[in-house]
Formats: structure tokens, sequence, C-alpha cells
């Protein structure tokens, strides 16, 4: 890894919560808007759209007890419909993080959708870590996942 890379990934976890998960830490991150996943932007619309887009709060629908927000009632409708396919995966937390065996919060900018799932990373600097290895990165995370949590 070249100097300046490998400074890089430094600073992030050091800037990044680095400790072992918490026993009892939500399965969903909703740090932004306190229960609210996806700090409020519309999850179905990085689909949809290609896009982060904020959603209104009139238009929201609960999953898992979690309350989500869309842009539109299509939307939310196709959310409803299948709510695994659209809900950030790894709770919302950052899916490099979670890679490497603990969680840090995910930045609903910061995000990419693949094979029709969402994931979401720390900053858009992670996210281009997370991309270079993306299918191994998420083996890694779904082998991690949920126990970061514990």
């Amino acid at each position: 890894m070249r100097r300046r890379n490998f400074l890089f990934v430094l600073a992030a976890v050091a800037v990044m919560s680095v400790t072992p998960a918490i026993a009892g830490k939500p399965a969903v991150y909703t740090g932004v808007i306190d229960g609210v996943g996806a700090g409020g932007f519309d999850v179905v619309a990085y689909q949809t759209e290609e896009a982060a887009v904020p959603g209104d709060e009139t238009i929201t629908a609960s999953h898992d007890g979690i309350t989500y927000r869309f842009a539109s009632e299509a939307n939310r409708a196709a959310f409803e419909a299948d709510p695994a396919r659209y809900a950030p995966q790894f709770g919302g937390y950052c899916a490099w993080a979670v890679s490497r065996g603990y969680t840090a919060h995910g930045d609903p900018e910061a995000w990419s959708v693949v094979d029709e799932r969402l994931y979401l990373n720390y900053s858009k600097g992670v996210r281009s870590q997370w991309v270079r290895d993306v299918s191994g990165n998420i083996a890694k995370g779904e082998a991690n996942w949920p126990t970061v949590l514990e």
C-alpha cells in the first residue's frame, strides 16, 4: 500500500470509533435523526433515481421498529412491498467498518448500490477504500454481521 493511502486509512480509522461494538448496540444506526433510518434519506431513491434524496417527514413507513422517510408515496409503496431490498445493509452502519469487524456510523451521502442492495459508508473517502474490493468487503461484512453489535 502506498504511504499516502496508508496514512489516509490510518487517519480514517483514528477518526472513526474503532472500539469493539458495545453489547446492546442497536441493529440499525439511527444516530443522524434519532429513530429514523438512513438519516432521513429515501432508501428507495438510491436505486430508482441513483441519488441520495432526502425523504419527506410526512411520508414514512416502519420496518423492524425503525422509521424510514420517502420522497414520494410511490417510493414508500415500493419499500413496503420489499423492505429487505431497500433497507441499508448492515443496519446502515459503515459497510467498510463492518467488513473490518467494528461499527462506525453510515453517511447517507456516501453510498453504493450493489446487486440491488444499499450500502452506506462513514464518508466518501472511506467509500473510495471500500469500492476497491466490493465483493470481498461484502463477504467480510456478512461474516462479521451481526457479531459486531455484541
